[in-house]
């Protein structure tokens, strides 16, 4: 009878390999949790980068060809120095106004909330375990 006991009774290296092999488990389903979480948050960055992108490409080239011909046109009315300044000051607001909305669309990039939170409950259970 005392064999049959023993037989069903685990040895401590099974014990702590099981307990290894489960805590992998575990660190690998946090880090799926992770990946699913964040990628649904880097959406909204590429938004947001893409607007400042959208902000360079207009003020580099865009605003370049279309401003010059509005300060041309203005010299007929002004002097040539005081004609391009507005144009530049136009330019730099536009570039700024769409600078300060990409801004908002990446500040509106949150953390992993769930990874955080059944990362901290793990590592409680764990703690309660020992």
């Amino acid at each position: 009878m005392s064999q049959s006991a023993g037989a069903s009774e685990r040895t401590i290296g099974q014990l702590v390999a099981d307990a290894s092999r489960d805590l992998s488990a575990l660190v690998r389903a946090e880090i799926a949790l992770a990946k699913a979480e964040i990628t649904a948050e880097v959406k909204q960055g590429a938004i947001g980068a893409g607007l400042f992108v959208g902000a360079a490409v207009f003020g580099a080239i865009g605003g370049l060809f279309v401003l010059l011909a509005i300060a041309w046109l203005l010299t007929l009315w002004m002097p040539y120095w005081v004609a391009f300044l507005i144009v530049a000051v136009v330019l730099l607001v536009i570039a700024a106004v769409l600078a300060l909305i990409g801004k908002g669309r990446i500040s509106k990039v949150g953390k992993p909330e769930r990874t955080i939170a059944t990362s901290k409950q793990s590592i409680e259970a764990i703690k309660g375990h020992r």
